[in-house]
Order: C-alpha cells, then sequence, then structure tokens
C-alpha cells in the first residue's frame, strides 16, 4: 500500500476515534434539597471498567463530563449532606446516550427506570440525577416527655385498675336500691366468692375434689361399702 493512502486511513482512524470522543455529558441536580446549599466538595464520578471520569461541581449547578468515550459507566453524586440516585449510563459508537437508574449491589444487566436524556447540540447530552434525601450521621437521643409514659401499657392498666377500685364504691352508693340488691345476691352466689369463703376460714376449697372422678364424668366420690 502505498504512502498517502496509507496517511489517508490514518487521518480517517485519528478522525473517527476523535469524533467518537467529543461526548459531553451535563448531569443536573434537581431544586431541592437546594444546590446552592451543598458543600463545595460535592462532585460526580463517571466509572467503567476501563476509566473514571472526574467533574466539580459548577456554578449552574451541574457537572460537566467532556470527551466520554463510548462505554457503560456508574454515576454516582458524591456529597457529604445529601444521598442522589446512582445512574447507569450507556454512550454508544453513533454518540446516542442512555441513562437508567441503579442501585449498589444491583446485577449490571438489571436496569431500572430510564431517565430521559436531552440533546443540547450535536455532541452534547444533558439529564438530571434524583436527590433521595439528607445524610443522617448520629442518631437523635428521644426526649423526656410524660405522654411516652402514659403510653405503656402497664401504666395504662395500672390507671384502669386504680379506676375500678376507687369508682367502684361510688357507683355502688349511687346505684338503685333494688338493682344493688340483685347484685349483691348474685355476688352471693358466685362459685368464685364461695372458694374465697372457704380460704378465707382457713379450709382448703380443693380439698374434696376427686380429679379422677371429674374426669370419669361422675359426681363426687361414693364411699367404698365393706
Amino acid at each position: 500500500m502505498e504512502l498517502p493512502a496509507l496517511l489517508t486511513l490514518f487521518c480517517a482512524v485519528l478522525s473517527a476515534s476523535a469524533s467518537a470522543a467529543q461526548i459531553s455529558l451535563a448531569v443536573s441536580l434537581p431544586a431541592k434539597p437546594n444546590p446552592f446549599l451543598l458543600p463545595p466538595s460535592t462532585h460526580a464520578t463517571l466509572s467503567s471498567l476501563h476509566k473514571r471520569l472526574d467533574a466539580p461541581l459548577t456554578t449552574v449547578n451541574t457537572f460537566n463530563f467532556h470527551n466520554v468515550s463510548a462505554d457503560s459507566y456508574l454515576l454516582d453524586v458524591h456529597c457529604a449532606t445529601d444521598t442522589f440516585q446512582p445512574l447507569r449510563v450507556d454512550v454508544g459508537e453513533d454518540g446516542a446516550v442512555k441513562a437508567w437508574e441503579t442501585f449498589r449491589g444491583n446485577e449490571w444487566g438489571n436496569k431500572g427506570e430510564e431517565v430521559p436524556v436531552k440533546s443540547e447540540g450535536e455532541s452534547r447530552r444533558g439529564f438530571s440525577v434524583k436527590a433521595l434525601g439528607g445524610k443522617i450521621f448520629f442518631l437523635e437521643r428521644p426526649a423526656f416527655s410524660v405522654l411516652s409514659i402514659l403510653k405503656s401499657p402497664m401504666i395504662l392498666m395500672g390507671i384502669v385498675t386504680m379506676g375500678i377500685v376507687f369508682g367502684m364504691p361510688y357507683l355502688m352508693d349511687n346505684m338503685d336500691p333494688e338493682l344493688r340488691a340483685e347484685f349483691e345476691e348474685r355476688q352471693k352466689e358466685s362459685p368464685l366468692n364461695a372458694i374465697m369463703g372457704n380460704a378465707q376460714a382457713g379450709q382448703n376449697p380443693l380439698g374434696n375434689f376427686d380429679m379422677a372422678a371429674y374426669l370419669a364424668g361422675s359426681g363426687k366420690k361414693e364411699g367404698v361399702k365393706r
């Protein structure tokens, strides 16, 4: 092959590689949180298996990546106070750019929701990232609150018990005489009242109880005749 043909071929390869390396990406921040209040150390990275690009935060609240070659990248926004959604960014040989939401530990082939990419010129593409929230480095100690104590189940049970103990005599005094007499009569017939009475008298309420006869379905155990 002649020398002019080789030079022409070499120039064509250089121009093709130069045109492929002239893609620029403009990554915009959302309105919330306020980008002007982010620390100056905020920056973004485009990383792949072959290269890593870094872009600082500009005065117009964007990250500008220049000379991005065709590859599949992971976009991360590094900020000390807030967290942003990582993105998978694919740059094609023809300059086409596509982006999807992703997260750490996700399989690379598992693409999330697609992020719209705008064309801002012949070789410039732009898209925005989503804010996930502020970073919390310390747990706030809960403050003392009387309501939190009153919400305790044990405290509520104690309050209800005290209400019954102190409120029952008042209800008995204001009860209708006939209704009160009927209530006292039913209390006397209650099995629990009989057991408590025997216990107070020094007798064992279960002393005459025959478990075998009870399980057999019969009444009290009859005396054995000799």
